[in-house]
């Protein structure tokens, strides 16, 4: 099946995506250590001189500029090609951190970046062109199916037991509660800004969709859902820095909020937009696989980033360089280094957060 022109457009959009998002966070470390220079107090302590600081804000339009591309690449292109391809913005961290910020990258994380890379390349060869829509009305028909109707009540189900069963018991001790919301809000949310983005192409294209209700309520549930993840991500970071502090083994957390969003996503998208209709079963198990490398490229990054902590607890091997510290990811993705002469407490993680 050919590459189509706006598959093409989606890849471009979601590659811009990932080089500005990650490299805004290096930009945003950048102006968290020259605000700490001048103020001498560091932000996770306590200090707001950051928000005086150019460099840091540059930074956070750089993130903006990368999610609003986002945005559009799921208006032009499959969830199935759009959501893997997230996983480039660790790469992108991961090298200028490396060459910026003198953070060591471990022969294992180059591993994981070329194993990314090429999972991502065997995605993109083989994904499904994205079906022609007219209207918001026609994907209106398609979130309504009976199919994807029990997918998403089976996903508010499990949000539900999640939220008001199993968080208050156990949500401060497992991470799979608070991320295992996130990843079902999150699949939620992609497939109603897949739907508004493609509303607002068809508008600018002189079809006006804004006239119709169904337009405005996928509206109103990308901005619920967005708001259900923040609250419960912020929770899952909190929850993350508890981890930290007692075992350190926090580097397989981010890639298995990862594993669960992307899955999810793309589960509900092929059963939605029914991406791999008219696919030959070769390429389907291919974008299986290259799937698959990207996970697990994505988990030997996020491993060799606390190597240093886990090869403390056997003992019997030597500490690595220190600049292979401990780093937290915070639900955005943003890397938190954790350093050993100063211990984040809950309140530091939420200030950074």
């Amino acid at each position: 099946m050919g590459f189509s022109r706006e598959n093409l457009k989606g890849f471009v959009l979601a590659l811009m995506s990932s080089l500005f998002i990650g490299a805004s966070f290096i930009i945003k470390k950048k102006g968290l250590k020259r605000a700490a220079a001048v103020s001498g107090v560091r932000a996770g302590v306590g200090g707001y001189a950051y928000l005086l600081e150019p460099l840091w804000w540059f930074g956070m339009i750089t993130m903006v500029v990368g999610e609003v591309a986002n945005f559009v690449a799921y208006a032009f292109a499959p969830a199935v090609l759009v959501t893997p391809l997230g996983a480039l913005s660790i790469i992108v961290s991961a090298v200028l951190a490396h060459f910026i910020l003198k953070e060591k990258l471990h022969q294992l994380g180059i591993l994981g970046c070329i194993m990314c890379i090429a999972g991502s390349v065997i995605i993109v060869i083989h994904a499904p062109q994205e079906r022609p829509i007219t209207s918001v009305q026609e994907i209106w028909n398609m979130a309504t199916q009976t199919a994807f109707l029990l997918y998403v009540g089976s996903a508010v189900l499990l949000v539900l037991v999640l939220v008001f069963h199993f968080a208050p018991q156990c949500g401060h001790t497992n991470v799979l509660v608070f991320t295992g919301i996130c990843s079902l809000m999150g699949s939620l949310s992609v497939m109603s800004v897949k739907a508004l983005g493609t509303s607002l192409k068809l508008t600018f294209e002189g079809k006006n969709q804004l006239i119709y209700p169904e337009t405005w309520f996928f509206m109103f549930i990308v901005a619920t859902c967005v708001v259900t993840q923040m609250n419960y991500l912020n929770k899952a970071c909190l929850q993350l820095c508890n981890e930290a502090l007692d075992t350190f083994n926090t580097a397989v957390v981010s890639p298995i909020y990862y594993v669960m969003f992307t899955t999810l996503t793309i589960l509900a998208s092929v059963i939605m937009f029914k991406d791999w209709d008219g696919q030959s079963v070769g390429s389907i198990i291919s974008e299986i696989c290259g799937f698959v490398v990207v996970l697990s490229g994505t988990i030997l990054l996020h491993v060799t980033k606390d190597f240093e902590r886990s090869s403390s607890f056997r003992g019997n091997y030597a500490p690595l360089s220190p600049t292979l510290s401990t780093r937290l990811y915070s639900g955005n993705g943003e890397p938190l280094k954790h350093e050993e002469d100063e211990p984040r407490t809950e309140e530091a993680c939420l200030r950074t957060q």
